[in-house]
């Protein structure tokens, strides 16, 4: 998901980065805003395995745009995919990626207390914060396990916001609802108006493994939805209206030619 971002001020600090990466030879100056050719590489999870085993590295072109769940149109973050894959970092997957619709498993005990969860969680909330984010689940970045990070205030400094759920489950939802417009980084180029409750409650765990119970309400509650959805192998046009799916229906369709075989509709 997005925070919104006044086009104003980004573009000033493009102004003044631009400048001032001109004054300095060893500076590179990168704009968010320009679009880069997404590819897409082959997985090498396989049900069953740990955290460490699951994590999936492309083999794909030398960019891919990054962006997350948004109310308002998401900037992209351009990623040396090459240079990613020698650290064997995460990548964002996108849409037909089989990860996305896979079933998602549990985390255990021992996957917690062997410290790979708190490893993968500080990347994803890296990338979060990367492209003005505010959640991000395992899923999303190839990795089949149920467990999704955020922070509604999408500001890295308000590193107290920060939360990391374990096996989260929603227990009751709210009769109540609202409409507001969504979009995901693994549907890049897409949004639409989804329904979702206005409350919810919430069953996990920490990241210490002690099981939590939390209402959320409004934004925060919209974010939580959205993430849970996708380790149940739901992606937000799924909830949208027959109408407005059928608006992003070729852009989907743009996607699902570029992947080519093995992909999960």
């Amino acid at each position: 998901m997005n925070a919104t971002t006044h086009i104003t001020r980004i573009m000033s600090f493009l102004a003044v980065s631009f400048s001032i990466a001109r004054c300095r030879s060893s500076a590179a100056f990168v704009s968010a805003f320009v679009p880069s050719s997404t590819g897409m590489g082959s997985a090498f999870y396989e049900k069953g395995t740990t955290i460490a085993e699951s994590m999936l590295i492309h083999n794909s072109r030398t960019t891919q745009s990054i962006r997350l769940m948004a109310s308002a149109p998401s900037t992209e973050t351009d990623v040396d995919i090459e240079k990613a894959a020698e650290k064997k970092a995460l990548y964002i997957v996108s849409y037909p990626h089989p990860a996305l619709r896979a079933e998602n498993e549990e985390i255990t005990k021992e996957e917690l207390d062997s410290g790979a969860i708190s490893k993968y969680a500080k990347e994803m909330f890296g990338l979060m914060y990367a492209t003005s984010g505010v959640g991000l689940a395992a899923p999303q970045v190839g990795i089949n396990k149920r467990f999704m990070v955020y922070n509604p205030s999408g500001d890295s400094k308000k590193w107290l916001d920060e939360t990391v759920m374990i096996n989260p489950k929603i227990v009751e939802f709210s009769d109540a609802t609202d409409v507001e417009t969504e979009g995901c980084l693994s549907l890049p180029e897409m949004n639409g108006e989804v329904e979702r409750s206005k409350w919810i409650k919430v069953e996990a765990m920490n990241m210490k493994g002690k099981k939590i119970k939390k209402k959320f309400k409004g934004w925060e509650a919209r974010i939580f939805q959205h993430e849970c959805d996708h380790l149940n192998g739901v992606l937000f046009p799924d909830r949208m209206r027959d109408v407005l799916q059928k608006e992003v229906q070729p852009r989907m369709d743009e996607m699902i030619a570029e992947f080519g075989q093995g992909g999960a509709l």
